[in-house]
């Protein structure tokens, strides 16, 4: 998904992101809890908000099923690594990456040299990191 540059691409991309999911279950007989959906749409919505509000041009994000997540993308325009600050219950604003490296099986940034890649993976089901096979 291509990503505009007004706030509403945030909707969009939350709706992408469960619409991808429904169809996956649907189609693909993935199973995906709703707490995962709605983790999704929480994750998509913090990278995409970070892209739009940090980066001049355009940005993409991207979703697929990789294993037992949905590993979720969002391609900028600034070659920069995002900061994840730590925690601060006083500090009012910049959580959305503390929150997704928080919910997020894993997380990480690839710096390219037209920007940069940022990719959580988010369980799809409900259990516990320690009990998976």
């Amino acid at each position: 998904m291509t990503l505009s540059g007004d706030t509403s691409c945030i909707a969009a991309a939350r709706r992408l992101a469960a619409d991808f999911l429904t169809r996956a279950g649907a189609e693909q007989r993935v199973a995906v809890s709703a707490h995962a959906l709605g983790l999704t749409q929480l994750v998509v919505s913090e990278l995409v908000t970070n892209a739009r509000r940090h980066a001049p041009g355009p940005a993409l994000m991207e979703l697929r099923i990789a294993d037992s997540t949905v590993e979720v993308t969002v391609q900028d325009s600034v070659p920069v690594r995002p900061t994840i600050h730590a925690s601060d219950p006083q500090r009012i604003g910049r959580h959305g990456l503390e929150i997704v490296a928080a919910v997020a099986e894993d997380f990480y940034v690839r710096l390219e040299p037209t920007g940069k890649r940022v990719t959580a993976h988010i369980a799809l089901t409900d259990t516990p990191r320690d009990q998976k096979p």
